[in-house]
Parts: structure tokens; sequence; C-alpha cells
């Protein structure tokens, strides 16, 4: 009798074991922000770092880009990539229900903090949904005061071809200085020098 109580107890915690882990991972799946919660974990652990490469002065003898993309803000306000030839601008391409962009949005807005003094560099978030209120929301419960803008015309596909989240960096001509595809982390310094190095590009 006591061997089958035994091995009933057994089957027991096995299907518990199997429903917890089963639980588990269909909150994983399903969950976005709960995904971007492990993903965001992995890069504190020095995982998903951008692969930033040397800025070279053959840079300098490149000629000025002809990109057009309108972007709005959701108070309204237009901005167009060329206007804002003569800074470095970086780009990230988001939308609020992709885990890894929701991941690497708390490293974004450190960047941003430590930047967004800087007349010479320019962040802009780019949601491509266009749900402005579910965007609002969002950014309020995560507590980012990160700028958010919106596509106003057909995205270059040079910037983003349907890869979320992507991060574009422009020189001061517009050039594409760098494009990362995929989550990574940008709350180091190297990421803050290579911007600052692009600055000094003419």
């Amino acid at each position: 009798m006591g061997t089958n109580n035994n091995k009933f107890i057994t089957m027991l915690k096995r299907n518990y074991s199997t429903i917890i882990v089963g639980a588990l991972a269909l909150v994983l799946l399903f969950v976005p922000e709960a995904k971007a919660m492990m993903q965001q974990g992995l890069m504190k652990l020095g995982l998903f770092q951008p692969k930033l490469e040397k800025v070279e002065p053959v840079i300098q003898s490149k000629s000025e880009a002809n990109y057009t993309f309108e972007m709005v803000y959701a108070d309204g306000r237009s901005v167009n990539i060329e206007d804002l030839k003569g800074k470095v601008v970086f780009m990230n391409f988001w939308a609020t229900w992709c885990p890894p962009c929701i991941a690497e949005m708390p490293s974004i807005q450190q960047l941003y903090d430590k930047v967004k003094d800087d007349e010479e560099i320019v962040i802009l978030t780019v949601e491509v949904e266009g749900k402005r209120d579910k965007v609002a929301k969002f950014m309020e419960r995560k507590k980012l005061s990160l700028p958010v803008v919106y596509p106003n015309s057909s995205i270059p596909t040079e910037f983003f071809n349907g890869s979320l989240p992507t991060t574009v960096i422009l020189d001061k001509k517009g050039n594409i200085a760098h494009t990362t595809m995929g989550m990574a982390d940008y709350s180091g310094q190297d990421i803050v020098d290579f911007l600052n190095e692009l600055k000094t590009m003419n």
C-alpha cells in the first residue's frame, strides 16, 4: 500500500512539474512583456551587444545621402530625414507587440538620457504599427520618455526591411553609418563614443 502511495505521489509531482513548465512556456510564447523580461535578463549578462565598427576617415568623402522619409509626432509635428542633416541620427524601428523591441527599450532610454542635451545627436524611436493610444499607454506604463514618431511616408528599405527591431544610425550627411537588425543593448559607453565620433566627421 505504501509503495503504491509513493508511486502515486511521484506521478502527481511529475504531472505538476509538466503543467508548470508548460504554463511557463505558454506565458513566454504568448505574453510579449514576459518574453521581454527574459530577454532583458540575457542583455544584463552582456549578450546582444551592438556590433559597432570603427568609424573610418573615408566616411568624410561620402556624398550626401538623398533619402526621403517623413515622420510625425503624436502632436502632429512632422520631421523629414532631410531636415536632420548636420546631426547624427539614431533611429530605432519598433512595435509594442514585439518582445525584443520591449526588451531593448530601457537601454535606449539610458542612451537618450545621456545624449538628449546634445544638439548634434537626435534619438528617434519609430513605431511602425501606428496605434498611438496603445503607444502612449505603453510609454507611460514603462516610464519611458523617448521621442516617438510614426511613419508619414514610405520607409526607405535601406532603413527598414520589416525586421523588428531594427536600429539605424545616420552620419551628419544622412549616410547609414551603422545598422543592427535584432535586439541589442544600447546602454553602454561604446555607443555614446560611436555617436560622438560620428559628430567629428564632416
